[in-house]
């Protein structure tokens, strides 16, 4: 399967370019700082309170770990139990194929809006670029979502995806945009929270009221029940799931747990490491449909969009069992710098980083791997313990590896890492080298310090210090200083 079929965005610049062009927005950055430390200290202070947190992150981990070793047996359970349920699933191999279902059931409806509720996994698969070629309009519900599409912009954030906006910028989107989409903003429209927040209450209310087909997301789904979850903080994802005709939730297949009794490990874990909060204040969970009460029509499509393909990979799988709490992002120092959106993904931060390669291939996103510093952060943080720098390192030689295989002639990393080889082999040469090293570094250091290097070797020093080589090696301070030793000795026994 190729990138193009998994959609995923991505045809952005390489990370290194786009994260150079964010860092020189100063405004983006302030708003990133302020909101991930919120976040952080929220989460700190709720996670605080559990004596047993470590046992539920083991916990979390374990079950996510077996599922994935039985998935292809929870998801033909998950079936079962929905159909008997009265809900009908369907099985996409892909985003094309995920996109052509849901267009096919709205069109059955004979409608041509729906309602959406937010959801990772059609921002994946395009859906809604989709349905709009289709003729079908597909309102954004979520808050944040409705001001990243009535700007016209992408999410930038897992939890959180207009992070990168500030009050002023949306008080200005909704009395642009908002007349084009439906009710217009009121007049006199401040950047208070509370008026922005009210404004998009009466803007999605007509949309609520109106609306006969919904589309959703799932957080998890419960094999041996057929219930789907979906937890929210706003209300309008109750809405969707309750007042339309027609449900239709697309789920990756790795939100499935084998029980409903799992549940009670995995609520406690997400609402704390994604809002900060106890529990989350909107917590939807429906089993197929029953009469007279919610949708009457219900439709499970589960997506594996390059996730088999990842299950197959026994370091990168277990980044299948992320929950996207968004807790890597909001701890991780290269997100908070540079922002989502130059990951060029749907999933940005730590996990995009080690999620969108697998999906979309390596070779596609050859240099996410390398937006991390691997300080580990993102993995104490993690509530399902994923070891992300694990996989960004895994992931890394794969990278290096597929670009060998695509190259007729060695890289410049290649060549370096040889060379370096047959210098290290033999104490003459490192010797020689070294010299010669301590000698160039006098001609063009300054202050300690050496330039940009010329050539290939302009991109290492042009994002980093490059120290100037020591005067003097280590094997030749040591002879140096034994020899003084030993004529000091020898000079005090005569």
């Amino acid at each position: 399967m190729s990138g193009a079929d998994n959609v995923i965005w991505l045809g952005s610049p390489p990370f290194p370019e786009a994260a150079r062009t964010a860092l020189a927005d100063t405004r983006l950055r302030a708003n990133l700082r302020r909101a991930t430390g919120t976040i952080r200290d929220r989460r700190l202070a709720a996670v605080a309170e559990l004596d047993d947190w470590e046992d539920l992150r083991e916990t979390a981990a374990a079950v996510k770990r077996r599922t994935l070793r039985h998935l292809d047996r929870h998801l033909l359970r998950l079936e079962e139990t929905v159909t008997a349920a009265g809900g009908t699933v369907h099985w996409a191999a892909d985003a094309a194929e995920a996109n052509a279902i849901v267009t096919r059931l709205v069109r059955a409806t004979g409608e041509s809006e729906i309602v959406k509720v937010k959801s990772m996994a059609t921002q994946e698969i395009g859906l809604n670029e989709a349905l709009a070629e289709a003729g079908i309009r597909a309102y954004e519900t979520d808050l944040a979502e409705l001001i990243v599409q009535l700007g016209g912009d992408r999410p930038s954030h897992i939890l959180v995806p207009a992070i990168h906006r500030g009050r002023s910028e949306i008080r200005e989107i909704f009395r642009r945009q908002m007349g084009k989409w439906g009710r217009p903003a009121p007049e006199g429209l401040t950047d208070d929270p509370r008026d922005l927040a009210e404004a998009a209450r009466l803007h999605l209310r007509e949309k609520f009221l109106r609306a006969k087909v919904a589309v959703s997301g799932a957080n998890f789904a419960a094999a041996d029940t057929g219930t789907v979850v979906v937890v929210e903080s706003e209300g309008n994802g109750r809405m969707c799931l309750t007042l339309p005709e027609t449900l239709i939730t697309v789920m990756g297949i790795e939100k499935v747990l084998p029980s409903f009794a799992d549940l009670d490990v995995f609520l406690q874990l997400l609402p704390r490491s994604s809002t900060g909060e106890r529990m989350n204040p909107y917590t939807s969970l429906w089993t197929g449909v029953t009469e007279g009460d919610g949708p009457q029509d219900f439709h499970l499509v589960l997506l594996d969009n390059g996730r088999t393909a990842t299950l197959a990979d026994e370091v990168g799988r277990q980044a299948l069992t992320c929950i996207r709490c968004s807790a890597c992002l909001n701890v991780c120092p290269v997100y908070e710098r540079t922002g989502g959106h130059a990951y060029g993904s749907v999933y940005p931060g730590p996990i995009g980083a080690v999620l969108t390669p697998q999906l979309v291939g390596v070779e596609n996103a050859a240099s996410l791997p390398l937006a991390s510093t691997l300080c580990g952060a993102c993995y104490d943080a993690c509530p399902v313990k994923i070891d992300i720098p694990e996989v960004l390192v895994h992931l890394r030689a794969k990278a290096v590896e597929a670009k060998r295989r695509d190259r007729l002639l060695p890289t410049t990393e290649a060549l370096t890492m040889k060379a370096a080889s047959v210098v290290l082999s033999s104490p003459g040469r490192l010797a020689a080298i070294q010299r010669l090293a301590a000698l160039g570094a006098r001609l063009v250091a300054r202050d300690g310090r050496i330039g940009v290097l010329p050539g290939p070797f302009a991109r290492w020093s042009g994002t980093r210090d490059t120290p100037a080589p020591a005067r003097e090696s280590l094997r030749a301070w040591w002879r140096r200083t034994r020899e003084e030793d030993r004529t000091t000795t020898e000079g005090k026994s005569r």
